[in-house]
This record gives C-alpha cells, structure tokens and sequence, in this order.
C-alpha cells in the first residue's frame, strides 16, 4: 500500500494582495483616495474575465457550433 498525501495550497494572487493593501491604507488614512480606486485592481480583474467571458460567447456564436 501506498500512503498519498495530497496537499492543497491557495494564495491570494497579486491584485488581491494590491487591494488589500489598498484598503489598509485607505481605513488607516494614509491615502485619501475614493473606493472606486482603492477597489479598481479587483474591478479591472473581474472586468477582464466578464470581458473574455462575453468574447468567447461571441466566438461561439459566430462559429456556429451546435449543441
């Protein structure tokens, strides 16, 4: 018998790390700087994946592929 160990690792990734460092600095008043900024790495991200989301529907479609 073989004993397998499987091991999962998660990290938070770049833009999330920028925006919680964003918002540390916003609630500790070293940036005076409005949400939509202090938020903008995760909303670009999500705008992004919405963005090749909707690109790919619309490949799909324009391909012509039938389910």
């Amino acid at each position: 018998m073989s004993d397998q160990v499987s091991v999962r690792s998660s990290s938070i990734g770049f833009t999330g790390l920028l925006t919680i460092v964003f918002i540390v600095l916003k609630l500790t008043h070293i940036i005076n700087w409005s949400w939509l900024w202090v938020l903008s790495p995760s909303l670009i991200t999500i705008g992004l994946a919405i963005f090749l989301f909707m690109l790919a529907g619309i490949l799909y479609f324009l391909a012509g592929v039938e389910l």
